[in-house]
């Protein structure tokens, strides 16, 4: 595919976007009518879309408009690219700029543009973070990084990094976690790298990786919101005997292949039967939350949110709180954690949480900012007296 023919796909899949279908869905649909598209040309596309939905509000002002065709006008602009050099109807390129178009679009000049935030995020932002409000919201419309979590049950980190330079992916260590590697090339040779295919790596934030890491002792675990079981196998990799729960069973399905790839033994508990499931020495509830950590990843979720769904994320996070309190062995932890940056999910809710229940304490909490080594993450360790 020509550049320009990328951008007139972007435009594409941004419109269906724009009426309402998800992006991945709508980037899956435009690929599966595209079989001419190599995957480089996928990759550009989709960096394309993913880019314009970080800066859905500054590349519409800049654009002039809201429209696929707009947004894409203002990413070029955005990136001081040459917008003739792609919109030129040259072949499958987009027809050139109209006189009007030229002249339109300006730069961001509101708060919410600039941040790439809704307006009623950006009050949020200013009076829960501070001064760190706008460092926080600009880093999140930047690309994160691809993080690998080294399976130190296996290998080491510095035996890994050599295997995965032998086939094309390059890496350095970050510095939040000791296990945690960045991919600085090669990202996508790594589906088919064999430290990956044999469970040397897995992909894994380093804010994650960071807050399983500070988690102490060994013994029985449950991994309560377990998810796609990220967080199981890391406490596996430590020593922790882990079941892995979750509410939706569904979202655990390659828990067992990633499991047996990396050598890890973990048990997987239904909701019919966790309550039969005995005590636990740990108990990890990674909740359900806004993602607010994460949106440079999924920068959808950024813009579906709204206050009410916040309201709600906030009493689903209670919930979960007080009913994983029954799985905990008396002098056992209860970890809980966020991929948010909101205060009032984050210690918010632990100090709701000790003012419910006695003979609960806070032993420690921490909290990791997003940038280039990480995402935001929030972890709070409690202890059962």
């Amino acid at each position: 595919m020509t550049p320009g023919a990328r951008v007139a796909a972007a435009i594409e899949i941004l419109d269906s976007i724009n009426d309402g279908q998800p992006a991945e869905a709508a980037l899956t649909r435009w690929a599966r009518g595209s079989r001419f598209a190599g995957s480089g040309d996928r990759a550009a596309v989709r960096d394309f879309v993913y880019d314009a939905l970080r800066h859905w509000r500054s590349d519409a002002e800049r654009g002039g408009g809201t429209s696929g065709r707009a947004r894409m006008i203002g990413r070029l602009r955005c990136a001081d690219l040459e917008c003739e050099t792609y919109f030129n109807g040259v072949g499958h390129a987009p027809e050139p700029l109209s006189e009007q178009e030229t002249s339109a679009g300006q730069a961001p000049e509101t708060t919410g543009d600039l941040w790439n935030l809704p307006d009623w995020l950006v009050e949020i932002f200013k009076s829960s973070l501070g001064d760190a409000a706008e460092t926080t919201a600009l880093a999140l419309t930047q690309r994160a990084p691809v993080t690998l979590r080294v399976n130190t049950t296996r290998t080491d980190r510095d035996a890994v990094q050599a295997q995965l330079r032998s086939e094309g992916v390059q890496t350095v260590p970050n510095p939040r976690a000791p296990t945690a590697l960045t991919v600085t090339e090669g990202p996508r040779r790594l589906r088919n790298a064999s430290s990956y295919l044999t469970g040397l790596v897995e992909m894994q934030d380093a804010s994650s990786q960071a807050a399983i890491l500070g988690i102490s002792g060994t013994g029985r675990a449950l991994d309560y919101c377990a998810g796609g079981g990220g967080k199981s196998l890391a406490l596996a990799a430590l020593g922790w005997t882990v079941t892995a729960h979750d509410i939706d069973e569904g979202r655990m399905r390659d828990l067992p292949v990633r499991a047996t790839r990396g050598g890890h033994d973990i048990k997987q508990c239904s909701p019919d039967n966790v309550g039969t499931a005995g005590l636990f020495d740990l108990v990890l509830c990674d909740a359900p939350c806004s993602g607010a950590g994460t949106w440079r990843r999924a920068p959808e979720a950024k813009w579906a949110l709204t206050p009410d769904r916040l309201d709600a994320l906030i009493t689903l996070q209670v919930d979960v709180l007080d009913a994983s309190i029954k799985h905990v062995e008396p002098g056992g932890q209860l970890v809980y954690a966020t991929c948010s940056v909101l205060p009032r999910e984050n210690m918010g809710q632990v100090d709701a949480f000790l003012t419910r229940h006695d003979g609960w304490r806070l032993v420690r909490s921490e909290s990791w900012s997003v940038d280039a080594s990480g995402d935001g993450f929030f972890v709070a360790v409690l202890s059962k007296t």
